[in-house]
């Protein structure tokens, strides 16, 4: 018997933030995921006009911000990375090991997961890297984000979270980091996730815009629910231990037949467009903030959802109680 098959189901039982996490409790603030943003280059933290409450951090700034999401009640943090230079061809790994191993030395009891992609290192911005004729190359593709992976539980990380999109991705991070001593950090995959006009905000933020084309070739067309279905399947398969839909609201027929197919945990990503929406709609008198919120977490915990990614979660004990 394999590590992975050794750990299997253990990994969602290995401590109290994931227990909490996966639990069939109805929606609380364990349950929520908080993204959070540094950058190479910056010094200070810049907010983000798209996304009120929300800033990219420096190494040093995002301390504060965890050490305040924290007392707020947040124990889970999806972290992204964004490079001070891009490349396509090595791994900025001082940069990765000196952000998420200081989290990780200063609040061991925030569970860390780090998104698992190359759009924000990659000079194209595309997910993956690109043949001579500016096509996906899956295979070398995978390669990379499963360097990366290992990366990143080399430098601290807690799970990681492939967003990717690419074919066997979730198979290959099993295979390395079980190979490496790490078959204790579990996969938290972007399992089912659609080509969206809702990224906007957020690739402002990760600097992670194609510079050309779109995603259409390795992210989900919004009319496939086979392939949708499929998608998590195959990662659950592969040995992912949590699966994902993204966006969450156009997402939201999909929650339970997956988990039904699957017997996993799934989550909602509400995404940057879907939260700046909502604030929008505030910031012009349309709605109360913290209520339209509440109203869609809510429906995602109605439609099945075990967790959400969501830009409020700081606020999470506001809006719920």
């Amino acid at each position: 018997m394999n590590s992975a098959s050794e750990l299997g189901l253990r990994r969602n039982r290995i401590n109290s933030p994931l227990r909490n996490l996966v639990s069939s409790e109805s929606l609380n603030p364990k349950k929520l995921v908080q993204p959070i943003f540094v950058a190479e280059n910056l010094t200070s933290p810049e907010k983000m006009s798209s996304l009120p409450g929300v800033f990219r951090d420096s190494t040093e700034s995002i301390l504060s911000q965890i050490e305040s999401d924290l007392k707020a009640g947040v124990e889970h943090f999806l972290l992204f990375l964004v490079p001070g230079t891009k490349s396509d061809v090595s791994i900025p790994k001082s940069f990765y090991e000196k952000a998420i191993g200081g989290i990780k030395s200063r609040f061991p009891e925030a569970f860390l997961w780090v998104d698992t992609c190359l759009c924000s290192l990659t000079t194209h911005g595309h997910c993956g890297l690109l043949d001579p004729k500016g096509r996906i190359e899956n295979v070398s593709s995978v390669k990379r984000l499963s360097e990366l992976a290992l990366c990143y539980a080399q430098s601290g990380a807690d799970g990681i979270s492939p967003s990717d999109m690419m074919d066997g991705r979730v198979a290959s991070h099993r295979n390395i980091l079980d190979l490496n001593g790490f078959q204790h950090v579990p996969i938290m995959s972007y399992s089912t996730k659609f080509k969206s006009q809702f990224y906007g905000p957020f690739r402002e933020a990760a600097e992670s815009a194609p510079g050309h084309g779109d995603r259409s070739s390795y992210q989900i067309d919004v009319r496939n629910r086979e392939d949708s279905l499929l998608s998590s399947v195959r990662d659950a398969a592969e040995g992912a231990d949590l699966l994902m839909v993204k966006p969450g609201i156009t997402s939201i027929d999909l929650i339970q037949p997956i988990r039904e197919k699957t017997g996993l945990p799934v989550g909602a990503y509400q995404v940057s467009g879907e939260y700046a929406s909502l604030a929008m709609l505030a910031e012009n008198g349309f709605c109360k903030f913290e209520d339209a919120v509440r109203e869609t977490w809510q429906v995602f915990s109605r439609a099945g959802a075990s967790y959400l990614i969501t830009y409020a979660a700081r606020r999470g004990k506001e809006i719920l109680y």
